[in-house]
């Protein structure tokens, strides 16, 4: 029958469409209901995808600004950025991504739905548009609505002067100055993308560190490297109000010695987190249990207290990351198919993506320490590697944390010149158990970045390193 599926996925982000793809390659009856008019969700359409399209381009600009005479590069005349063709390239990126998916979409013979869904009951979703009202029917159902921005007391987003990530990736005109509220991986990336272009940027961090949910080294020398942007730091201070003035925002603030402090800019952007989103979806209606926090309550199959409905990503716990999401869609796919897939949620690496890049996996020092886990630590700087002087890219460390018993690798923490995708060797290691001791004896390309993993590995099983 029209409009009745094996399973629905509700949300079109990476765990959505990556899931839906999994389940029709299965041979089910697959459809998304997507609220917004594009495909791909927070990470292509104003996270992820977007922001390092922005990021790269800074970082061009950058390079020529500050490095290129070294290379041996001469530009005619000063160099200039053009905001909007700044900004029209993101969009370039966005939309061919978007349309990567419609393709998909149609390869795997998905239907897409577009509206708000709204369960009716746990086998039917009402999905509202503008112009039409649809119901489908489904045995399955699959939540994966994402997250929204969050705010904290005193501060109400206007989406004017006091903005979130998703309007600072769409400004009309490059802003002379901009007030961050977060240090952590949103409010770092989107200060680099601005300082870089010229605006005078203040990060208000809560917190002693920046990305504090991750190994206090790294945090401390992402502080050191942003210092080179002019990026002003405040951290352990407290932002207790920020008002839209018309032309410009106030950010008032305790600082660390606990004194009132208030900062005129151009835009205040709220980077403190981002919250599920399941606004509208009636859960209520099929008997999905939620979370206080909002989230949606789910088992180690990722199934709700109602068995024929799924949920994954940013509406359940864990870490708020594109990638997890997509693994939990396969993972719902498979599981209903009768598999047994799995997730380690341990060896889901985080990234940032600054420059130098921050990458991670595994435990941290703290955790270990807490834990009461012993532990030895190699670390290798980048300082010391040939294909970083090469580029010129010396900022940074690899840190490898590993048991002296069995030389199990219990974490990897770097931060260096594409520290996100040389952190992907030691998820696989990881993964399969290899040892510290595997991981110095195996070949790696020189000069390369992924070397200083070697050393690092060689330092932490009380050998010195080898190579520069």
């Amino acid at each position: 029958m029209e409009n009745q599926y094996d399973v629905v996925f509700i949300g079109s982000g990476p765990g959505g469409y990556t899931g839906a793809i999994r389940a029709s390659q299965l041979g089910y009856k697959v459809a998304i209901v997507e609220k917004y008019s594009t495909l791909g969700g927070t990470c292509t359409n104003v996270g992820c995808i977007p922001a390092k399209a922005l990021l790269d381009s800074t970082e061009h600009f950058h390079q020529a600004k500050e490095q290129f005479k070294t290379h041996g590069i001469n530009l005619n005349g000063d160099i200039s950025l053009d905001f909007t063709q700044f900004i029209s390239r993101k969009a370039g990126v966005v939309g061919q991504n978007t349309a990567g998916l419609i393709y998909l979409m149609k390869k795997n013979k998905i239907d897409v739905h577009q509206g708000l869904g709204s369960f009716v009951d746990n086998t039917h979703l009402k999905v509202t548009a503008a112009d039409k009202e649809t119901v489908l029917t489904s045995k399955y159902f699959v939540i994966a609505t994402g997250s929204k921005p969050s705010s904290i007391p005193g501060v109400t987003i206007d989406k004017k002067r006091i903005i979130t990530s998703t309007e600072s990736l769409s400004l009309s005109a490059q802003p002379k100055s901009m007030v961050i509220i977060g240090g952590g991986v949103i409010g770092v990336e989107l200060a680099s993308v601005y300082a870089r272009i010229g605006t005078d940027v203040t990060i208000i961090e809560y917190t002693d560190s920046l990305i504090p949910t991750m190994d206090r080294e790294l945090g401390k020398a992402l502080f050191k490297t942003l210092g080179k942007l002019n990026i002003k730091m405040l951290l352990s201070s407290k932002v207790q109000s920020a008002a839209n003035l018309g032309e410009q925002a106030s950010v008032k603030f305790l600082d660390k010695d606990g004194k009132e402090q208030e900062i005129l800019t151009d835009y205040c952007l709220v980077a403190v987190g981002r919250r599920a989103y399941t606004d509208g979806l009636n859960l209520k209606a099929a008997g999905v249990e939620s979370e206080k926090n909002g989230k949606v309550k789910v088992n180690g199959q990722l199934q709700t207290n109602v068995p024929n409905i799924y949920a994954i990503g940013d509406v359940i716990d864990g870490p708020m990351l594109a990638h997890k999401a997509e693994d939990e869609g396969t993972f719902v796919a498979e599981t209903i198919n009768g598999q047994k897939p799995h997730i380690n949620y341990n060896l889901i690496p985080g990234v940032v993506y600054t420059w130098p890049e921050v990458a991670s996996v595994g435990q941290t020092e703290e955790q270990l320490k807490a834990a009461g886990i012993e532990y030895k630590s190699g670390k290798f700087p980048y300082s010391a590697s040939a294909r970083a002087r090469a580029s010129m890219d010396t900022d940074g460390f690899v840190k490898v944390l590993v048991s002296p018993k069995y030389g199990e690798v219990l974490g990897v923490h770097i931060i260096g010149p594409r520290a996100a995708d040389v952190i992907a060797q030691s998820v696989v290691g990881m993964e399969y158990e290899v040892t510290a001791e595997d991981m110095y004896r195996i070949s790696y390309a020189h000069p390369t970045y992924s070397e200083a993993l070697k050393d690092a590995y060689l330092m932490a099983s009380g050998q010195g390193a080898i190579n520069i």
